[in-house]
């Protein structure tokens, strides 16, 4: 069985890459379209330059080379595929491999800042009804 080919909107990922930004800009919905018709902010612009830096110089020691940033707000475009990026989450940096699947998100959509809560079994005086269950 043959793997199925990426599309985005009828185009695959090669003639995507081949469209100018104008062009891509026009598939991706409104917010994104607008946001990318005001240009790139100005730490959005050296996200850009620092991957397309890495990306010629290549993978060190075999590794990929991953480029870390705190700009959360930046949409992801078809040159930015195939790069692994570090995405600041207020704690740490969590490593994104950018797929096809990913064309037209934030950045920010894959590093969540908020954690899963998980409480504990309650303390002692809690409540009005613990205080009637026997230490261990």
């Amino acid at each position: 069985m043959a793997r199925k080919v990426f599309k985005y909107k009828g185009y695959t990922l090669e003639e995507l890459q081949e469209m100018s930004l104008e062009e891509v800009m026009k598939l991706y919905p409104a917010r994104q379209r607008r946001s990318l018709k005001r240009g790139f902010l100005p730490r959005q612009q050296k996200v850009l330059d620092k991957m397309r830096k890495l990306n010629k110089e290549g993978t060190k020691d075999g590794r990929p080379v991953v480029v870390r940033t705190h700009c959360r707000d930046m949409i992801v475009i078809p040159e930015m595929v195939g790069t692994t990026f570090g995405i600041y989450d207020g704690h740490n940096f969590v490593e994104v491999k950018i797929t096809p699947e990913m064309l037209g998100h934030y950045f920010g959509e894959y590093a969540p800042t908020r954690q899963r809560v998980q409480h504990g079994d309650p303390g002692m005086g809690a409540t009005r009804s613990s205080m009637f269950v026997p230490l261990k």
